[in-house]
């Protein structure tokens, strides 16, 4: 039986090999000029073609290899009949399909059949060009300080707007590196059925959870002893050496008496940590602090490598309090890679809403506006998903559209809609969604009419699903009431 080989996905690497190939053809026995015999040196052929990305140049060509290259293939670089056939006829498994060719003055040119090509890219929904070159191996830890206990479990209703970008932002960091092929895990673990799962499940987030009733009493003891046995711990002996000389200090120190005590500038001096604040200084371990560095732990427990990488996703009010959580968690002997990722402030100029408020304000824009375009036809389960999934999308876009280490500024006044100022994510949610509708109300209408084929285009096609970069996109093409 006849071995058939599947088509390869298109790539550029792959043509560029090709071309280089039809364009020299066969010159392995050619002997080599540093022999003395004078024989033309040719050109490495990956050196052979210039794949173009300007626009302007895009227009007439999409390959060029270069006059230069060509009279160092053929004399007076003109391209034999034979060669330039081959060229044109190219085809194979994972080349781009070629649409035409000729030689001008900057060398031969080369245009791809476009139409051609995304065809062949979108036949199964683009899955092979979906996944990652090259699969990375390692372990992410995306720790968010914003959700650890201080000392109890946040609510939407303490959440800053700053907080509530940084969850996002690492939300996003962890889909973009399983897509790389890493392993990622998020920090910390909180409780089912809490205010703040529902309310992140709300914004399309999956943060991992843990019965209400469980504990990480066991690790929080070995991070004690830990930090006890440290020898960055700062001795009695030696913090009344420090303190004597002043009684204001002193009657301070009285007060934290038999506290343990870290110090956390020798930590990254004597470990040769660069970036860390100067002024970190002596730390007291809190029972918050032990628990956060417990979560970590747990987080890093199942990391297949012997050094995990752990991110620090924290706003720029925590960023101080987060560092001093990293040099504890070293302290305790951790030895896993840090980094620490901060993001700007979030200002709404003349209110101060929490994250939950905030929630609240936008859904109620979205549905006020579903319900100015759509009149009466806004109720129901269907309407409450696409409102929800809507005003996660509009979320999303105002506190992450803006480059992580810039403030957002964010326009809340309750009686205005949907913000029209800053990065502009409501008026882009709202605009496509209304794009989306007219092009499935104008397709529904031409296969009414007969001027479209009914399986022309079918919103069950994967095709469909590859436009929408993010899931939530996905979900309001799920939502639309549409059977062909």
């Amino acid at each position: 039986m006849e071995n058939i080989e599947e088509p390869s996905p298109l790539r550029i690497t792959t043509t560029v090999r090709a071309l280089s190939s039809a364009l020299r053809g066969k010159r392995e026995n050619v002997p080599d000029p540093r022999q003395g015999n004078g024989t033309r040196i040719f050109p490495e052929p990956e050196k052979l073609w210039f794949k173009e990305s300007s626009a302007k140049n895009l227009r007439n060509r999409d390959f060029l290899s270069p006059t230069t290259m060509l009279n160092t293939l053929y004399a007076d670089g003109q391209v034999p009949p034979a060669v330039m056939s081959r060229v044109l006829s190219l085809h194979g498994s994972g080349v781009l399909p070629i649409a035409s060719g000729e030689v001008m003055g900057e060398g031969l040119r080369m245009r791809v059949d476009r139409a051609a090509a995304f065809r062949a890219v979108l036949t199964d929904g683009a899955t092979e060009y979906l996944k990652p070159t090259s699969k990375r191996q390692g372990c992410v830890v995306l720790n968010c300080p914003a959700l650890h206990h201080k000392p109890n479990i946040p609510t939407p209703d303490s959440l800053t707007l700053g907080q509530l970008r940084t969850v996002l932002l690492a939300d996003h960091i962890g889909a973009l590196l399983k897509r790389q092929g890493f392993t990622v895990s998020f920090c910390p673990t909180l409780p089912e059925g809490s205010n703040i799962i529902t309310f992140l499940r709300a914004l399309g987030i999956d943060w991992p959870t843990a019965p209400a009733n469980w504990t990480n009493e066991e690790r929080e003891e070995k991070i004690q002893d830990s930090l006890v046995n440290s020898p960055y711990r700062e001795m009695e002996t030696e913090r009344g050496r420090r303190t004597s000389g002043g009684g204001g200090r002193k009657a301070e120190e009285g007060e934290n008496e038999g506290a343990l005590r870290v110090n956390l500038k020798r930590v990254f001096q004597e470990e040769g940590l660069l970036g860390y604040d100067p002024s970190l200084g002596t730390c007291t371990v809190h029972r918050d602090s032990v628990s956060h560095l417990a979560q970590l732990d747990l987080a890093t427990a199942d990391c297949t490598v012997a050094t995990a990488t752990a991110l620090h996703v924290t706003s720029c009010q925590d960023e101080f309090r987060q560092q001093q959580m990293a040099m504890l968690w070293r302290a305790s002997g951790a030895t896993h890679v840090q980094r620490h990722l901060v993001c700007g402030p979030v200002k709404t100029p003349g209110s101060h809403l929490t994250a939950a408020q905030y929630l609240q304000l936008r859904r109620g824009q979205m549905k006020e506006a579903s319900e100015m375009k759509y009149g009466d036809q806004v109720e129901g389960q269907t309407w409450d998903d696409i409102i929800r999934v809507m005003t996660s999308a509009t979320v999303r876009f105002e506190l992450l559209s803006t480059v992580h280490t810039s403030p957002v500024t964010l326009d809340v006044q309750r009686e205005g809609s949907v913000s029209t100022k800053g990065p502009r994510g409501g008026v882009f949610v709202m605009y496509n969604c209304a794009r989306l509708h007219t092009l499935f109300d104008s397709y529904e209408r031409g296969v009414e009419k007969g001027v479209t084929a009914a399986n022309h285009v079918r919103p069950s096609n994967p095709v469909l699903y590859i436009l929408l970069s993010h899931r939530h996109y996905y979900k309001y093409y799920e939502l639309i009431n549409f059977d062909v």
